[in-house]
């Protein structure tokens, strides 16, 4: 049981603060419900649908429980471009951290983007721009395969279907001031990243899961370079710690995915 494994290796951390004590309430809640099936569930006043019980509870470890996505900013209506949101987790962590920022939320997956949509307004969310397109290099729509509830990909081995996207450097230009941006679009980050290189003079904050899918080539080195030529100093954390990784050369239980970093990005 997930939420078992959980407590016996991280039983301080599990209970330091009120938000981890709500994620152990919420595993022992749903810690064993079917994968991969519409659930309601409940934490924080929040009433949500979502797609895969599982990824929900990791989605609040990570948002709200050890808070990845904490900024500071000055700005008390901060823009914010939430790439890959699912069916709204950050949405709503962006929303308690700053009530009246501005926010876009993208979504390529067109079932999760109805639930992402569903869940604002059951939760009387405002102020967020939802739209339903993959954030990519152009206009002209891509190729994604879904492999569960919250990876669908271009690297997917799954059956791909075209999908509307929208250019990300089109709104970046667009914006004069972005506070945060966020980037977890499953492997289509090199490609995004590589056309927003010169476009991201203006982002105070940036936030970007890499993926490495097997097969491919990683180019972690590639976006790192981005980082550095536009002056953000970064830090770089993954959950993995694989054991034996000479050999052992999957992420988890992964079969496409080999490698997943998060990189933290801020100017000084």
């Amino acid at each position: 049981m997930y939420w078992l494994r959980y407590l016996l290796k991280e039983p301080y951390h599990s209970l330091r603060t009120q938000t981890n004590r709500e994620f152990m309430k919420l595993l022992f809640q749903y810690g064993n419900s079917p994968r991969h099936k519409l659930t309601n569930v409940a934490f924080g006043g929040y009433q949500l649908k979502v797609p895969d019980v599982m990824s929900f509870l990791w989605q609040h470890k990570e948002i709200f429980a050890d808070e990845f996505y904490h900024f500071e900013s000055t700005n008390p209506e901060p823009v914010i471009f939430d790439c890959g949101a699912n069916v709204g987790m950050s949405v709503l962590y962006f929303k308690k951290l700053f009530p009246k920022a501005k926010i876009t939320a993208f979504e390529a997956e067109p079932e999760i983007a109805s639930l992402l949509d569903y869940n604002l307004k059951a939760n009387a969310v405002e102020n967020v721009n939802v739209i339903e397109k993959a954030v990519w290099i152009d206009e002209g729509g891509v190729l994604l395969g879904s492999e569960s509830a919250d990876s669908s990909s271009i690297y997917s081995t799954s059956e791909k279907k075209k999908i509307p996207s929208v250019r990300l450097k089109d709104f970046l230009l667009y914006e004069s001031q972005i506070d945060f941006l966020k980037i977890d679009i499953e492997g289509a980050e090199k490609e995004v990243l590589h056309d927003c290189r010169h476009a991201l003079g203006h982002v105070k904050n940036l936030f970007v899961e890499f993926h490495s899918y097997l097969g491919h080539p990683q180019g972690l080195a590639n976006i790192i370079q981005i980082f550095e030529e536009n002056d953000f100093r970064y830090f770089i954390d993954t959950n993995q710690h694989r054991l034996q990784p000479f050999t052992n050369h999957r992420y988890r239980d992964n079969d496409v995915m080999d490698l997943q970093l998060n990189i933290f990005g801020w100017r000084e």
